[in-house]
């Protein structure tokens, strides 16, 4: 019996994690996510799948975050029928989160279109709707931490808590072959450990082939405490009070908003910070709060961390749209936690655009940016950007606080590997951008991984495997070129250009200049045609 392991997503790029695991019995899909980030990319989110769903036995879900589930409501529309299995904690979390992210794609589809009819453009339809939620839901059914299931003739699956967001989890995959068990081991999306709330990631030592994620290959952060993180979060809000405006939080709606509101609501206790009011305007953010206050005991702490925010009183939910629309007529301090955590959904491009411009404003990020996103182009420092077609000015301070990850630094992510040695076979290195792949395989390599080991898959990359060795597959041309998922899109490109022609013909000194600059353009785009 032959095994083959093919990527679909999340391959020299951090989005859209789906591999595909092929044996004469049986065909399993880990994860099947949403892309984020280019144009470019995001545009494989409406294509076909590179694979028949109907022909798919099971899935096995690492975790809820849409990267990892955010098609299976697609999948499930083009024909797949089998079980989807995930724990229960992931399970609760994609019921609120998949709801949401059909009826975002509804609602930026209609927005969409009514643009496209005013132009003249095609109109496009959503990547699956609210009805395609329910019978998706309905397939699920429960892993527990440590028991090992049988997902599909001749396959075997043990989850283990990954640490990264309630539910999260690590796959262990035992399969017969031919010449006996192969053992695959997927890390999923694993946290840093020593964290108030979750517990630190696990998993078995001695696999055949490890997939291993590569969010932060190359960088390192410091061992940060809870005492230090509200320390270094406390004196950004106090620089941005002194600032006189508001502070915008780019917020993953789950796990992130709840940690970040748990420390905001006790900042304000202590008064440490200055009182203010304090907003959650995310319906998804707020869904996800109950679940952590069902879910979230932590048997390390012996507490449910999340209570707090129940319990202090002071965060304002804004469930309702026009709830969020009242947040126009504020002035002055006030704190804002609104979705999504890269700025390219939800409610958080709103505030963008009529905050960004205002010089007392501070947007604070908190997490991860992918290339492409409106959050990396704030981080990359420009000076325009467009929203939802719009050209908005960047006075706002932008600033980065990267101690609420819930990924693993490149020291965390050596350590994991290391754990789990001896590696037989191949590590396969996913969910990164080039540099961070790069990285990590360097890393790998200096804490005595052989390089000859070590794969770095690209979209649609298949590979065959066997207990001690794996050759990647010929042929089969995947459905970006290599190198293009990390990479700014023309779209991008096509932004910037835009941008810079409104600088330029801002700061031109008459309209003789100014006409003299669009001559200039027109005749390389005559020559260009």
């Amino acid at each position: 019996m032959s095994l083959t392991l093919t990527f679909h997503g999340a391959a020299e790029c951090v989005t859209g994690f789906c591999a595909l695991l092929q044996t004469d019995q049986a065909r399993i899909l880990i994860d099947c996510g949403l892309f984020q980030g280019p144009k470019t990319l995001k545009a494989l989110n409406y294509g076909d799948f590179p694979f028949d769903p109907g022909s798919i036995d099971a899935v096995l879900l690492t975790h809820a975050h849409l990267d990892h589930s955010g098609l299976l409501p697609k999948l499930v529309r083009a024909g797949f029928e089998g079980p989807i299995f995930a724990t229960r904690g992931t399970r609760d979390l994609c019921e609120i989160m998949l709801a949401d992210a059909a009826d975002i794609q509804e609602r930026e589809v209609e927005h969409l279109n009514r643009r496209n009819q005013q132009r003249g453009g095609k109109a496009v339809e959503p990547i699956y709707t609210s009805r395609d939620v329910r019978p998706t839901l309905e397939l699920f059914q429960m892993a527990k931490f440590g028991e090992a299931i049988a997902p599909a003739q001749g396959v075997s699956a043990t989850y283990w808590n990954a640490g990264h967001i309630l539910g999260a989890a690590s796959i262990e995959l035992v399969v017969e072959t031919g010449e006996g068990p192969v053992t695959l081991m997927f890390s999923g999306d694993f946290g840093p450990g020593g964290r108030e709330f979750v517990r630190g990631p696990e998993g078995p030592a001695g696999v055949d082939h490890l997939i291993l994620e590569s969010t932060y290959g190359d960088r390192e952060r410091p061992a940060i405490d809870t005492a230090t993180r509200r320390k270094m979060l406390a004196e950004e809000l106090i620089a941005a009070h002194a600032e006189g405006g508001p502070v915008l939080i780019p917020a993953f709606a789950v796990e992130r908003s709840q940690e970040l509101l748990v420390d905001l609501v006790s900042l304000m206790d202590e008064g440490v910070i200055p009182e203010g009011q304090l907003f959650l305007d995310s319906p998804l953010a707020i869904e996800a709060c109950e679940v952590f206050l069902r879910r979230g005991w932590n048997a390390d702490a012996g507490r449910n961390p999340f209570e707090t925010i129940r319990n202090s009183g002071r965060v304002k939910f804004l469930g309702k749209p026009w709830e969020s629309d009242g947040l126009d007529r504020l002035r002055g301090w006030h704190i804002i936690l609104a979705g999504s955590g890269m700025c390219d959904a939800g409610r958080i491009r709103k505030h963008l655009k009529r905050l960004l411009w205002r010089r007392e404003t501070t947007v604070l990020i908190t997490g991860f940016q992918a290339v492409g996103t409106l959050g990396r182009l704030l981080l990359e420092g420009q000076k325009q950007v467009r929203i939802q077609g719009d050209e908005v000015k960047v006075r706002a301070r932008i600033r980065s606080l990267d101690v609420y990850s819930g990924h693993a630094d490149a020291n965390g992510l050596v350590a994991w590997a290391k754990a789990r040695a001896p590696v037989r076979g191949r590590i396969l290195l996913a969910h990164g951008e080039p540099t961070a792949l790069a990285g990590l395989q360097t890393r790998l390599c200096a804490n005595g991984f052989a390089a000859s080991q070590i794969s770095i898959p690209t979209l649609d990359q298949g590979f065959t495997l066997r207990s001690t060795g794996a050759e990647a597959n010929e042929g089969g041309a995947g459905r970006l070129a290599p190198g293009i998922a990390a990479k700014l899109d023309w779209h991008n490109a096509r932004a910037a250009l835009l941008n810079a022609l409104g600088e330029a013909l801002d700061q031109a000194h008459d309209d003789k200049e100014r006409m003299e600059i669009l001559n200039r353009l027109g005749a390389a785009i005559d020559k260009a045609r």
